[in-house]
C-alpha cells in the first residue's frame, strides 16, 4: 500500500491511499479496512480486458462498499485499458458491477487508458468536484 498526497481540490490534509488487487495479493484484503476511517471516495480501477476476474472484482467491490465506515464514501471506477483490444466499454463494465443498483451513493464511471491517460483527468475532475459539495 502507498501513500501520497492529493492534487489541490480535495481540501487540506487530504490523502490518497493505493492498494494492489493483483494476482496473488488476497493475503492482503483483510487488512484494507484498517484505511476505511474517514474515507470521502473510493477509486476503483478494472481491467476492462480482463473478462475472467470481472466476477470476482464485483465481489470485492460491493463486499468493500457494504462496510459501514464507506457508506458516504463517493465512488469513481475507471474501466482502464481501453486502448488494448476487446477492452469492455464503461456501459459493460458499470453493468457487470451493478453499479446501477448504488442508490444512495454517489458514484461515476469513466472509461480510461493509464498509458495514454485518456479519461483520467475527467475522472479526477468528477471526484474533486463530487467530494468538494460533500465536505
Amino acid at each position: 500500500m502507498g501513500f501520497e498526497d492529493l492534487r489541490p481540490g480535495l481540501g487540506e490534509g487530504s490523502k490518497l491511499w493505493t492498494r494492489g488487487a493483483e494476482r496473488g495479493s488476497t493475503s492482503i484484503r483483510p487488512y484494507w479496512r484498517c484505511y476505511y476511517s474517514n474515507t470521502a471516495a473510493v477509486v476503483f480501477v478494472i481491467d476492462s480486458t480482463d473478462t475472467e476476474r470481472l466476477e470476482t472484482a464485483a465481489g470485492e467491490l460491493r463486499a468493500m462498499l457494504d462496510e459501514e465506515e464507506l457508506r458516504d464514501a463517493a465512488l469513481l471506477v475507471f474501466a482502464n485499458k481501453q486502448d488494448q483490444p476487446g477492452a469492455k466499454g464503461a456501459g459493460e463494465i458499470s453493468e457487470s458491477l451493478r453499479l446501477a443498483e448504488l442508490k444512495d451513493r454517489n458514484w461515476s464511471i469513466m472509461a480510461c487508458s493509464a498509458i495514454d491517460g485518456s479519461g483520467v483527468s475527467e475522472g479526477m475532475d468528477w471526484l474533486v468536484q463530487t467530494v468538494g459539495e460533500n465536505s
